[in-house]
């Protein structure tokens, strides 16, 4: 099983069953990019649902074709438009009717996107996703006097109520607020997502129940920055307080937080995570750097004793956490001495999961017009280097799991192996993390199941189930 070191784009034609009897027509989907993206699919997979379009799990012969794009960095941007060009060709050869572009890129890009690809019949921002239907109308009749729609980020937090999932039936992302205040100078995402937007609680909270009466056993709260929830709506962060309501939820066994900065990470909040039933000892908190000069750079507003006081106060509040984070090298300036302090600050913590990325030069950002911009075979190198650091930490970490028994929930059989079946312990998120391949009889996906851990392969585990599943 392979390792993942950092989040892959979710590039899939769905492959449900056909959400609505054809009276308006078919159309495939094809999501891209972070589960904050995923969500805003899923509520437009619904609306297209509700309004009459059958869905077909895939493209070839479909009368549309909606491609939601990822816009984060130049080569989620290429993916995105490698897949709509596909798409293209497909229409070309008469397989497909239309192709709607919608999401990040799209918003970013504008009418750009229809001079780069004119063959594409409409294009949708990302606060345009709740007029999906519509735009898939004017695509389907071929109505070309209105290409593009394209609205004002919301001052309210859209609801993501009735989706149509994408992820199996067990898990769901649940999005908690939109856009970003933050001013990071390497990141385009405010301009893309607006402001932070909070949703109020007791919305968070129906779509939580709603998503447990839909089978969802573990939630994925989600956000642009998850730790500061509720700053603009209540005038001051409510995270601790949110997370205590969902504690309560009926259905619900884990809860796990993506995406929580340091900067608002309160003793509240400590206290809370270390003392509920459902929220998983795992947080995956983005640091991007340690070294100060950096990180003033990078306008990350925390330095490196303020991130050591909080790792320490984590781990001693918070039994048997395992921790994620993700960093950025090769960002302009960053010097090989810089390098070196966040290769030796990721050897002294030992965090479990850690993702390296090179950095990106984004058109409009601050970076763009800093000095030092670093050559991409540095910057390749710098990523290696400290993965190389990180794996052996990782591969020690796989090690010690061995004769330990973890609480696991399965995903599904495993491919390879007949009376297998592939999970995840609570320190694994999906598609980002590691896998366990465990060895039992009638699981079913969302099982919960005690596995004794009898090997380790590299980053994943393999073990045996102990008991009952409930």
């Amino acid at each position: 099983m392979a390792a993942k070191s950092k989040p892959k784009p979710k590039s899939l034609p769905l492959t449900g069953e056909v959400a609505a009897p054809a009276g308006k027509g078919s159309y495939a989907f094809i999501s891209l990019g972070c589960p904050k993206n995923l969500v805003d699919s899923e509520r437009m997979l619904g609306k297209l649902a509700q309004d009459g379009y059958a869905l077909q799990p895939d493209a070839d012969g479909a009368d549309v074709v909606v491609v939601n794009t990822c816009g984060f960095i130049e080569p989620a941007r290429q993916e995105s438009l490698g897949v709509i060009r596909e798409m293209l060709a497909l229409k070309k050869a008469g397989r497909v009717g239309s192709v709607v572009v919608a999401g990040c890129m799209a918003e970013r890009q504008r009418e750009v996107l229809l001079e780069q690809v004119p063959e594409v019949d409409q294009i949708v921002g990302v606060f345009g996703r709740e007029e999906i239907t519509e735009v898939v109308d004017r695509a389907v009749a071929h109505i070309t006097e209105q290409r593009s729609v394209f609205r004002p980020a919301p001052v309210r937090a859209l609801e993501d109520t009735a989706r149509l999932r994408i992820t199996p039936r067990h898990y769901a992302y649940l999005k908690i607020s939109e856009g970003c205040d933050r001013l990071c100078t390497y990141c385009a995402i405010p301009k893309m997502r607006g402001k932070h937007v909070t949703k109020p609680i007791e919305e968070v909270l129906k779509e939580a129940r709603e998503l447990a009466a839909d089978g969802v056993r573990e939630l994925i709260v989600v956000a642009q920055d998850t730790t500061y929830y509720g700053m603009d709506l209540y005038g001051r962060v409510r995270l601790a307080e949110l997370l205590r309501e969902m504690d309560q939820l009926d259905g619900i066994e884990w809860i796990r937080i993506l995406y929580a900065y340091p900067e608002h990470i309160s003793d509240d909040l400590l206290e809370t995570l270390g003392n509920s039933k459902k929220i998983i000892p795992y947080l995956d908190m983005p640091l991007q750097h340690i070294n100060d000069r950096m990180l003033r750079r990078m306008v990350r507003r925390v330095d490196r004793a303020a991130t050591e006081t909080l790792l320490g106060k984590l781990r001693k509040s918070w039994p048997n956490l395992a921790m994620r984070t993700t960093f950025i090298v090769g960002f302009p300036g960053e010097t090989e001495a810089e390098y070196e302090e966040l290769k030796q600050f990721v050897a002294e913590q030992k965090f479990e999961r850690v993702g390296v990325f090179p950095y990106s030069l984004e058109p409009g950002t601050p970076a763009e017009k800093m000095d030092g911009h670093i050559p991409e075979d540095v910057k390749q190198a710098r990523v290696a280097g400290v993965m190389q650091v990180q794996q052996q930490i990782a591969f020690e970490f796989a090690q010690k799991q061995i004769g330990k028994e973890h609480a696991v929930i399965i995903d599904g059989p495993d491919p390879e192996f007949a009376n297998h079946f592939r999970g995840r312990t609570t320190a694994d998120s999906p598609d980002i993390d590691c896998e366990v391949r465990v060895k039992g009889k009638n699981l079913r996906s969302g099982d919960f199941v005690t596995v004794k851990i009898t090997a380790a392969d590299g980053y994943d585990l393999t073990g045996k189930t102990i008991g009952a599943a409930w």
